[in-house]
């Protein structure tokens, strides 16, 4: 039986106990049907609108790519490949004419 890797080290060495899955590694515990109802991710682009994976997105500020001298112009598309929980960069986009990258969602509105 498969379980899903641990949230805190990622460690795939879990088992069950009742209702519960524990981590060896780390000691972590938790319910994996909490798990799944906290990973909806709730981000929001400059206009409020609400991104999910697979939309598609414009940029609406030129964005220097940090390490580089190139810039990201302003109205370049992107598709967003996964909305993460994070602080500065929630979304790991293709970028048109860049590549992959991670863009923050205050500088982009949906398509």
């Amino acid at each position: 039986m498969s379980f899903p890797p641990c949230p805190s080290c990622q460690s795939e060495f879990v088992y069950p106990d009742q209702n519960h899955l524990i981590c060896p590694e780390c000691g972590y515990e938790w319910d994996p049907k909490e798990v799944a109802e906290d990973e909806l991710v709730n981000v929001k682009d400059a206009n409020g609108a609400l991104l999910t994976d697979g939309d598609k997105v414009t940029v609406i500020k030129d964005l220097k790519i940090k390490g580089s001298s190139q810039v990201i112009k302003i109205g370049t598309k992107a598709l967003v490949r996964r909305v993460m929980d994070k602080k500065d960069h929630e979304l790991d986009c293709k970028v048109d004419g860049v590549g992959e990258m991670m863009v923050t969602a205050k500088f982009v509105k949906k398509a």
